[in-house]
C-alpha cells in the first residue's frame, strides 16, 4: 500500500511533463502552420527590395529602409519601436565602372567589374597598366618589387568548389579582397582586381568591403567576374605583356548619421531580460539586398508577428533589430551593445539571420556548456521540420554581445547557392522563396519560444 502511494504523485508528475511537453509541441506546430500560411514577410521583403533597393550604409535609400522598417514594426502595434542613432561610414560607387583588356595579339575585350567597397577611385582618366596574375597573398613576396611595381595585380584564387560549406570556401578565399590592395600596394602595385568571391561561373562581378592601412598607399582595386577572372588568366598566358584599363568614380565622404530601428514585445515576468533576434537592414548597392540580408530583418521581424498572431506571451522581452553598417564597418552592432552595456541591459539570447532566406538546415549555438546541452535537447521538436541544433553560432552583428554571456545562435540555411547571390546584382527579391524563407521564420520563432518558456 505505502509503495503504491508513493507510486502515484511520481505518475501524476510524469503525466503533468507529458501534458506539458504536448501543449509545447502544439505551439510549435502552430508557428510552422501559421508561417507557412501567410505572406507577410514576403511580401514584406517585396517592398523593402523593391523600394530601397542599394541602401548601403549611408546612403539615402538606406535611410528610407530605415523608415521603412520603422513604419512596418509600428503599424504591427508592439510595445516598443524606435530607432538607435548610429554613426556610419558613406562611401559613393559614382559613375558606373568600366574595363578592359587591350593586347596587341589578341585585341580587346570588356571586362564586368565592379569596385570594392571603401576602395579608392581611379579618377574620370581612368588607370592602365601591365598585368601581374597570383594566386595568394604570399605570391607577392615571391615576385618581390621589381615585378610588381607599377602593374595591376591580378588576385585570381577561386573559392574551393570541393568544400562542401561554401561559407567556409568563402572564409579561404576571401583575405585577397580585403588586405589584397595593402599588400600589393606594399610593392609597388598601382592597382588591384580580384576574382569575384562566388561559386558560379557567371558575369555578375561580387563586390565586397576592403581595407586600407596607415602608411600604406591607397590604391585602386576591383572585383571581376568569375567569367571575366577565367578570360584574362587565358589572355595572360597567350600574350603576358597585355595591359588592362580600368576607370572607378567612387569617393569616400566620412561618416553621416543613421539608425538601428528595434521593435519589442515586452516580457510578462522578466521584461529586463532580452532576447534578440535581427538581421542587418544595409545591403550593397549592387542589387536589392534580398538574401543579403533583407531575409534576415523580415524573417526576425516575422518572429514578432506570430507571436502577436498565436497569443504567445513571452516571459521574456523579445527584440526584433535591424542592424544598420554590417557590410562596411559593422558600427550597428557595436552601438547596439554600447547602448546594452550604458543601460545595464541583460541580454539572455541573441540569434542572428545573415545567411540568406533559403532552405534551413540547422540552428548553431554558442553558450556556456551548462546552457547548451539544455538547448542542445530541444533537437526533439525540430526533428519533424529537418533541422538540427548544432554547436557553433553568433553573427557579426551580435558577435558584440558575447562578452556579456550571452549565448548566440545563428539560422543555418542550405548554402549551396548562397553565393550565387552574395555581394552582387544577382541578389534580388525573385530569388527568393516564400516558403524557404517561411520555414526559417518559424524556425527562428519556435526557439526563441523554447527557450523562453524552459529558461535555457
Amino acid at each position: 500500500m505505502k509503495r503504491i502511494q508513493l507510486l502515484v504523485p511520481i505518475l501524476l508528475f510524469c503525466c503533468a511533463i507529458g501534458i506539458a511537453q504536448e501543449a509545447e509541441k502544439k505551439t510549435v506546430t502552430s508557428i510552422y502552420n501559421e508561417a507557412l500560411g501567410d505572406r507577410t514577410a514576403y511580401e514584406n521583403l517585396r517592398q523593402l527590395c523593391k523600394t530601397t533597393k542599394g541602401r548601403i550604409t549611408g546612403s539615402t535609400k538606406a535611410d528610407e529602409a530605415v523608415e521603412f522598417t520603422y513604419r512596418l514594426m509600428a503599424a504591427m502595434h508592439l510595445d516598443s519601436v524606435y530607432k538607435q542613432p548610429v554613426m556610419v561610414p558613406r562611401w559613393e560607387r559614382g559613375k558606373k565602372e568600366s574595363a578592359f583588356i587591350r593586347s596587341a595579339r589578341l585585341g580587346k575585350k570588356g571586362l564586368a567589374v565592379a569596385a570594392l567597397g571603401m576602395s579608392v577611385g581611379t579618377g574620370s582618366g581612368g588607370l592602365k597598366a601591365g598585368v601581374v596574375e597570383i594566386g595568394s597573398l604570399s605570391d607577392l613576396e615571391k615576385l618581390g618589387m621589381e615585378q610588381i611595381r607599377g602593374k595591376i595585380v591580378f588576385f585570381n584564387r577561386p573559392m574551393d568548389p570541393a568544400m562542401v560549406n561554401t561559407f567556409a570556401s568563402y572564409g579561404g578565399a576571401a583575405d585577397q579582397r580585403t588586405l589584397g590592395a595593402i599588400e600589393a600596394a606594399k610593392f609597388g602595385a598601382s592597382g588591384v582586381m580580384v576574382r569575384s568571391l562566388t561559386t558560379a561561373l557567371d558575369d555578375f562581378p561580387h563586390t565586397g568591403v576592403l581595407r586600407y592601412t596607415e602608411g600604406v598607399p591607397k590604391i585602386p582595386a576591383v572585383a571581376v567576374s568569375t567569367m571575366g577572372a577565367d578570360l584574362l588568366s587565358q589572355w595572360l598566358q597567350d600574350d603576358p605583356e597585355l595591359s588592362l584599363f580600368i576607370r572607378t568614380e567612387c569617393h569616400d565622404h566620412g561618416e553621416v548619421g543613421s539608425a538601428n530601428v528595434i521593435g519589442e514585445i515586452k516580457g510578462s515576468l522578466y521584461p529586463d531580460q532580452i532576447i534578440t533576434v535581427g538581421g542587418h537592414l544595409d545591403a550593397w548597392d549592387l542589387g536589392e539586398g534580398a538574401h543579403d540580408d533583407g531575409a534576415g530583418c523580415m524573417q526576425s521581424i516575422e518572429v514578432l508577428r506570430l507571436f502577436k498572431e498565436l497569443g504567445i506571451r513571452p516571459k521574456r522581452t523579445i527584440r526584433a533589430v535591424m542592424f544598420m553598417d554590417e557590410e562596411v564597418a559593422q558600427r550597428g552592432g557595436a552601438e547596439y551593445a554600447r547602448q546594452a552595456e550604458l543601460n545595464g541591459e541583460k541580454h539572455y539570447f541573441a540569434l542572428e539571420s545573415d545567411r540568406g532566406g533559403l532552405l534551413p538546415l540547422a540552428i548553431g549555438i554558442s553558450a556556456p556548456a551548462e546552457r547548451l546541452v539544455k538547448m542542445m535537447e530541444l533537437k526533439r521538436y525540430f526533428e519533424p521540420y529537418g533541422i538540427r541544433i548544432t554547436e557553433g553560432g553568433g553573427g557579426v552583428d551580435i558577435g558584440p554581445l558575447k562578452k556579456f554571456g550571452t549565448p548566440l545562435s545563428s539560422l543555418i540555411p542550405d548554402s549551396q547557392r548562397y553565393f550565387d547571390y552574395h555581394h552582387s546584382a544577382n541578389d534580388t527579391f525573385d530569388k527568393v522563396n516564400n516558403r524557404e524563407l517561411q520555414l526559417g521564420s518559424a524556425a527562428i520563432a519556435a526557439l526563441v519560444y523554447l527557450v523562453d518558456l524552459y529558461d535555457l
